[in-house]
């Protein structure tokens, strides 16, 4: 597995390098199709916050945490990533999983000048979409805390979108034609 540290802020030493090192690479024993994983450490006003991300064969699983010490924020935020594997994978064992051709999605800028009173768009992000329904999305969203999720509907290929709303329910968009 591939792992990468992103420092804003803050420095990591050798020792907590290798002792997160240490800890993810036990992850693998929760789930074996972990491809890559990403530790963003940030220090901000006398805080540490820990984001972590594993990219476990296309599902991407995220968790982030703030504690006074970089170490106790690293293995809270582990602790949460360890949860979402261990609930993502009951939920395969649940549920057989589909059969998916990827689909790229990007979104491009209608003109190189935007208009000075328009929007601007400052980052553009290129999904892949997998046929999935609507309950497999909401799961992806969860395990990712986003609060909304982009997918091909595996009924309808179409893509839809799944969005949490104000009062803790969730909301599914789908094209009218």
């Amino acid at each position: 597995m591939e792992i990468r540290f992103v420092q804003r802020g803050a420095e990591i030493d050798d020792r907590l390098r290798e002792y997160m090192e240490k800890k993810i690479s036990k992850m693998e024993k929760f789930f074996k199709k972990i491809l890559n994983c990403q530790i963003v450490v940030t220090h901000h006003k006398g805080s540490f916050n820990v984001e972590t991300t594993a990219n476990a064969n296309g599902v991407i699983l995220r968790a982030e945490e703030d504690a006074p010490e970089p170490r106790k924020a690293f293995d809270q935020s582990l602790k949460n990533l360890e949860r979402r594997i261990k609930r993502y994978n009951s939920y395969l064992k649940d549920r057989a999983q589909l059969g998916a051709d990827e689909i790229s999605f990007s979104l491009e800028e209608a003109s190189d000048q935007p208009a000075s009173d328009a929007p601007v768009i400052d980052k553009n992000k290129k999904v892949q979409l997998h046929p999935m329904d609507p309950v497999e999305a909401i799961m992806q969203m969860e395990l990712i805390e986003h609060s909304f999720f982009m997918f091909q509907n595996a009924d309808t290929g179409e893509v839809n979108v799944v969005y949490k709303r104000k009062n803790n329910s969730y909301g599914l968009i789908e094209p009218e034609r």
